[in-house]
């Protein structure tokens, strides 16, 4: 398991010519990364004076949204290794046999099979880091000034973790001959990344006003 190695591991297993870990076991890992760097603001935000001069509510927002972070890091520290792995149903409907018609037919199926199959954990990483975008609201509004380029540098990291994923999605859904399914799914890419750059360009508007730009 990647998530378990040791960072340099992954690196030099992302710098070979084996295809995987890819973009999408990478952008879960760039998401959690994100996510982390968020909830640093946190930890070290509600150690300070400041903070418990904050009305109670703003303190359970980010203290709830904390947890939520959490949850969020769990998450996507599964990705990183599951991602690796979805692409193994296409490369084994590949290798079965076509020397008849009903064995193309079977085969053809089980190839768009394991497309929509393949784009499951991508866009499970798409959609987990979005709603983290969500819930960085609190930081970048209350977080500790002292580390307000560090939620700058989480909000980058997980929009970027979004599109990667994203990315992914695409390629997958560029082999699928399901027309329904596919605009379907196109619609939904097409609403998360509005969203997800309307989020970030306004999280970073609230940093860099901080930073006093």
């Amino acid at each position: 398991m990647y998530i378990e190695e040791s960072l340099k591991n992954y690196i030099d297993s992302t710098n070979s010519k084996t295809p995987i870990p890819g973009g999408g076991s990478v952008s879960a890992l760039v998401g959690a990364l994100g996510s982390s760097l968020t909830n640093m603001v946190g930890y070290l935000s509600i150690e300070k004076k400041f903070f418990a001069e904050l009305p109670s509510l703003i303190q359970e927002d980010m203290k709830k949204a904390m947890m939520k972070q959490n949850s969020y890091i769990e998450k996507l520290s599964r990705y990183v290794d599951e991602d690796t792995t979805a692409f193994d149903g296409v490369m084994k409907a590949f290798k079965m046999p076509k020397n008849t018609e009903e064995e193309k037919k079977i085969r053809t199926e089980k190839i768009q099979q394991g497309y929509k199959e393949a784009l499951i954990v991508p866009l499970n990483t798409a959609e987990v880091c979005l709603e983290a975008m969500r819930n960085q609201q609190v930081f970048a509004v209350h977080g500790s000034i002292q580390a307000i380029s560090d939620i700058g540098v989480g909000i980058l990291l997980l929009s970027s973790a979004v599109e990667g994923a994203l990315l992914n999605v695409r390629i997958n859904l560029n082999s699928l001959k399901d027309k329904t399914y596919k605009e379907k799914t196109q619609m939904k890419i097409e609403n998360m990344m509005k969203e997800t750059i309307e989020i970030r360009d306004s999280l970073l508007t609230v940093v860099y006003e901080r930073l006093g730009d």
